[in-house]
This record gives structure tokens, C-alpha cells and sequence, in this order.
């Protein structure tokens, strides 16, 4: 009798899908004794954005998350998402950190190694398959599935073989925009079940409301495992619920064994754990049909929801989503999966922010040009690519070929503060935010985001925050519209803000602790002083931009880098800083040629669109 497997996606793509993967360890540890006594073929519980958001948001070291949970669900097997050579970052690392990653994430308790590439690069999956089967691990080769004029049967099944010779052990259909229709996965999982003799795996998001019909198709057509999410995290942008699909299954050939009545036990407890996190809530929870245009998967849904949202742009999503499919034909229909769908969709909102598209080019649309990702599926639009990196020279092997060693030199850079090579790979993931994490550490200075109670009522909070409105005094009515701010928790935090139409800057030093009491229209009380000026800001003066020689930036950022000192010479398009917006580094550039006279930033700075950075004084 044909039997069909379950893993279940709660601890880690479900709440990435639907909370923008705020969950905290300390909520997934009371019901794992419950989750490892159901039975799932797997848990997936990390990778993807969970490393990221450990370390930014949760100030949580996502190794110890792994280790607890390891301890915590000592029957079932720990799946992990991993970007091939990318690992968990947004860049190619080196063969040798590739290799020390996937050692320790077995060593501290990964079974699963789901691997796949943005592109289907199978050159940038090679290495890591190689590291998990001499871990002794569970190697699944992982299709980014994705529909365009490249995207066929034929492509698929070819990548299917090359798996299946590399020696995985079991074969994934990353279906991760919800893309994949009854008829389609009927003759794909078909023609791979013909191709190949090891387990079909499949995955796909509910976003277009599709994903349970398909699994039905699937495994009439030959998939054994299936990939679902507990119902209290499932559906819409997630996945299609855990206890649906097993009510469907029960009672056939197909049945999957797992009690129900247990499952609502669980279901229960997530319902209760979510309402904690109201505030990171995506817009974007229901079935979306427009997937099946603009191909935005869910994960990246919900945190392009949330960084419009801190952008104040969150009324210009629709924009944004006819966009991304315009960028990705640009760029030669990658599939949208991280890090593509953070290049794609960076550079779609910058198209739509500044007005024009491809004014501001990323570093990483760059990058991708330039062939550092790997060889585009399709052909890329060749005046687009002229005009991001002009007569560069595009690579054609590995990317990862042109790579040094690096383990023995990032462990020189953090020696003084890694305790472990657990902490020199956080370190290698994300270098600036993984240096904080570990100095924090270090300090004992480690604070999450707040969760604040259900139903407040606040202006500056990150949900339901207004973002423009009317102030009155002295009898004078001015129009407000905030643009942008600085990082929350710090005792002065300022707020750029369009006063009537002009730019300024207000700065809340905080001089009492705020009372928040819960429910509707909540009542916040506290005091503060405000402080404002027209340039000063928390890093020092910064004056407006009034004069081409005033270089900008498109969107507010944090300062990663700055590359020009006073008194350099430089030429206009010459990259004189790196910002990150929206969890990518992109260079801004020089606007004229001539010399650096006032460099106005330093690393770390929280900067805005309507300040000067630094300020060129033309030939």
C-alpha cells in the first residue's frame, strides 16, 4: 500500500511566510515534545530567514536556537533550507566555509540538507550536496521551480538526473511562489518519477490558493513526501494546512497515519502563540491570484510588506508587484527564490520609489550582471545591463572558483569576539550585523524587538502607525508626513519628517519609560522632550541637498560603508558609499566628477533621502 510522508513547516517557512519569521525560540520549545510524538517525515526548523532573523530582529544566536531544538525533538529529524553556495547569506562563500558550515549545522542537529540554487546553477549546489553526504546527512536536491519561456518539463527533468547522479538522496519541487497548477504537477512530478528513482519531495505555497489540489495530483502522479503547514501558520502565503491534508488522505491508498486529534493539539497551541506577534502580520495572508503573474513568494510577500511599511510606502505595493516581473525578464527569468527574489524585488522598489526605473542601480542586480551569481536562465536584457555595469567583464565559470579560502581569515577578524566556530560562521553570514551581535553578546546588551500587547494604539508603532496627518499650534496647521527613522531602543531616535512639503528632522530623546495599556484604542503615557532643526542629525550636521554636487540616497538605510575621503578625486558614477535598504548592500554613487569637500556620514548612520551625504565640488 502507497503511503504518503508529511513535514511539517511550522518552525521555520510557516511563521517566515506570515510573520515575517519573528517567532522566538522560547515559543517553539514548550510543544516540541507534542510535535516530535506526531511522526512527520521531517521538522523543517531552519535556515531560509531564520539565521537573519535570529541575529537582527530576535537577538537570538541561531546556533543555540538549533542545539535546543536538537535536544527538544530527539525522535525526529531537523530539516534545514539551504542556498547552496550562498548558504544562508546573500553572497558566494568560498568552498572551504561552504564545507565548515554544513559540518556544523549536522554537528549541532540538521538532518535535512535541502539544497537548491536561485538560479538552478547546478554548479552552485555541487560543493554543498558533497559536504552533507560526507556529514553523513540527508542530501535532498531541490528544483526552483518557476515558470517562463525557458522554464519546461525537459529543464526540469534534466536537473532531476544531474541530482540523482551527485548522489541525493531525495528530490525536491521548491515550488516557493505557489506557481505550480493540478495539471502542471501532474506532468512534471510524472515525467520526474520516470526520470529518476529517488523520492519526489513537494513543496509548494497556498498563495494561489492551488497547493492542495496539486498534492492530490502529486501523489496520484508519484510524490511521497509532502510539505505542509499546522493551520494556526498555514494557507494564504504559507502553506497548505498540515490537518486539511491528512483529513483528505485518511481512509485511501494514500493515507498518511497521522492522528488528527493530536494535530488539533498543537494547532491550539500556535493559535494562541501567534497573537503575540499582531504586529509583524502581513497584509498579504489570503489566497492572492496575482502570484500567478507577478511570481512573489510568500516569505517574500510578507517582508516586502514590512519594508514598505518602514519605508512609508506601503500604499505602493501594487506598483511594486507590476514591476517585479518587468525587473525579472530584465534580468532573464530567475526564478524568485532568496537571494534573487531580494534582487529582483530591491530593485523593483527602487524603479518605483525614485521615479524612474533603473536610475539607482543595486550592487546586487551588479553582481548579477556580472555573471557572481551564476549564468542567468534566460537571456538578459542587454541595454539594462550597459547601463548597470557598462563594459565590465562577465565571468563565465563558478562564481565560487574566483574565491580565496576564507575561514582562516575570518577568524582573525573576529578572534577577539567569536567564542566558537559556530560564532566565526555567524560572523561570515552577515559581517557588520554579526560583529554587533557578538560585541552585544559580549556585553550582555542583547534585546529583541518589543512585542507590544494586542490592540495598542500608537503612532510610532510598527503596525497600524499612522504616517501622515495634521498638527495644530498656536493656531498654525501644518501638514506632516514622516518618511523615515532611526533605530528604535536608542534613548535619541530621530524622525525625518516633510513639514508642508520641507524637509526636517525631529529628534525624541527619550527621558521616561512609556506605559502602554492594551486593547482598542490603547492610552500611551510618558513624557519626552523633542528637539528640531533643519540639519542636525544624530551623527552630526548634514545639510540638505541643494546643488548637484549633494550626493543622495534613494531610500533610507543604514551607512555599511564609506568609500570617499575629503579631498579624494572621484568621477561621477563612482561608487562613494555602500547603504543597506531592505536587507541588501547597494553603492551610492558619485553624482558629478570632482573632489570630495565634505564627507557627512560615518558607518552605522541611519540616513534619509533628504539629506546630503556627502558633497563633490565639481571640475
Amino acid at each position: 500500500m502507497a503511503k504518503v510522508f508529511i513535514s511539517e513547516l511550522v518552525l521555520r517557512d510557516g511563521h517566515q511566510s506570515l510573520i515575517a519569521t519573528r517567532m522566538r525560540t522560547e515559543d517553539m520549545l514548550p510543544i516540541c515534545a507534542k510535535l516530535d510524538n506526531i511522526g512527520f517525515w521531517s521538522l523543517e526548523a531552519w535556515g531560509g530567514a531564520t539565521f537573519d532573523a535570529c541575529v537582527r530582529f530576535l537577538r537570538e544566536d541561531p546556533w543555540d536556537r538549533l542545539k535546543k531544538l536538537r535536544k527538544a525533538l530527539p525522535n525526529s529529524r531537523i530539516q534545514m533550507l539551504l542556498r547552496g553556495q550562498n548558504l544562508l547569506g546573500y553572497r558566494h562563500y568560498s568552498d572551504d566555509v561552504v564545507r565548515a558550515f554544513v559540518q556544523k549545522s549536522a554537528d549541532n542537529g540538521v538532518d535535512v540538507f535541502r539544497v537548491f540554487d536561485a538560479l538552478n546553477d547546478l554548479r552552485n549546489m555541487k560543493v554543498s550536496i558533497e559536504a552533507v553526504k560526507k556529514a553523513g546527512k540527508v542530501a535532498e536536491g531541490a528544483i526552483s521551480y518557476t515558470t517562463s519561456p525557458v522554464h519546461d518539463i525537459p529543464y526540469f527533468v534534466a536537473m532531476a538526473r544531474e541530482f540523482e547522479a551527485m548522489g541525493c538522496d531525495t528530490l525536491a519541487i521548491k515550488d516557493m511562489a505557489g506557481l505550480l497548477t493540478p495539471n502542471s504537477t501532474a506532468e512534471l512530478v510524472k515525467a520526474l518519477k520516470s526520470a529518476t528513482s529517488i523520492p519526489i519531495h513537494l513543496h509548494s505555497h497556498a498563495t494561489s490558493g492551488l497547493s492542495a489540489m496539486c498534492f492530490l495530483k502529486g501523489v496520484e502522479n508519484g510524490a511521497t513526501i509532502l510539505d505542509t503547514c499546522n493551520s494556526s501558520f498555514g494557507e494564504g502565503a504559507s502553506h497548505s494546512s498540515t490537518e486539511s491534508i491528512v483529513a483528505a488522505l485518511a481512509g485511501t491508498e494514500y493515507d498518511t497515519g497521522l492522528d488528527l486529534a493530536a494535530l488539533q493539539e498543537i494547532t491550539a497551541y500556535f493559535r494562541e502563540v501567534r497573537k503575540k506577534y499582531w504586529q509583524y502580520e502581513s497584509a498579504f495572508t489570503g489566497v492572492d491570484t496575482r502570484v500567478l503573474v507577478n511570481q512573489v513568494p510568500g516569505g517574500m510577500i510578507s517582508n516586502l510588506s514590512n519594508q514598505l511599511k518602514e519605508q512609508g510606502a506601503l500604499n505602493r505595493m501594487d506598483e511594486v508587484l507590476l514591476e517585479i516581473p518587468r525587473v525579472r525578464e530584465d534580468l532573464g527569468f530567475p526564478p524568485l527564490v532568496t537571494p534573487t527574489s531580494q534582487i529582483v524585488g530591491t530593485q523593483a522598489v527602487l524603479n518605483v520609489l525614485t521615479g524612474e526605473r533603473y536610475q539607482s542601480v543595486t550592487t546586487e542586480v551588479k553582481n548579477y550582471f556580472m555573471g557572481r551569481y551564476g549564468k542567468a536562465p534566460g537571456s538578459v536584457n542587454s541595454e539594462v545591463r550597459s547601463l548597470a555595469i557598462g563594459n565590465q567583464e562577465i565571468i563565465t565559470c563558478r562564481p565560487a572558483d574566483m574565491l580565496e579560502d576564507e575561514m582562516d581569515k575570518l577568524r582573525g577578524e573576529i578572534e577577539s569576539l567569536a567564542k566558537s566556530e559556530e560564532d566565526v560562521l555567524t560572523y561570515a553570514m552577515f559581517p557588520e550585523l554579526g560583529r554587533n551581535f557578538l560585541q552585544e553578546r559580549a556585553a550582555d546588551a542583547l534585546k529583541p524587538e518589543q512585542l507590544l500587547p494586542m490592540g495598542t494604539n500608537t503612532a510610532c508603532g510598527p503596525f497600524y502607525a499612522a504616517n501622515e496627518f495634521n498638527v495644530t499650534l498656536h493656531g498654525e496647521t501644518y501638514h506632516i508626513h514622516v518618511t523615515g527613522s532611526g533605530r528604535p531602543g536608542e534613548d535619541a531616535r530621530p524622525f525625518y519628517v516633510s513639514v508642508d512639503g520641507v524637509p526636517e528632522e525631529v529628534l525624541v530623546e527619550t527621558l521616561a519609560e512609556i506605559e502602554v495599556y492594551g486593547g482598542p484604542g490603547g492610552v500611551a503615557t510618558g513624557s519626552g522632550k523633542v528637539k528640531s532643526s533643519d540639519k542636525k542629525s544624530a551623527a552630526g550636521k548634514r545639510p540638505r541637498p541643494s546643488h548637484q554636487g549633494h550626493v543622495t540616497t534613494a531610500m533610507p538605510g543604514t551607512i555599511v560603508d564609506v568609500l570617499a575621503k575629503t579631498g579624494q578625486k572621484v568621477k561621477a558614477g563612482d561608487a562613494v558609499l555602500v547603504i543597506e535598504a531592505m536587507k541588501m548592500e547597494n553603492e551610492v554613487q558619485a553624482s558629478i566628477s570632482g573632489t570630495v569637500i565634505g564627507v557627512f556620514v560615518a558607518k552605522g548612520d541611519a540616513v534619509t533621502p533628504d539629506e546630503a551625504l556627502i558633497e563633490i565640488q565639481p571640475e
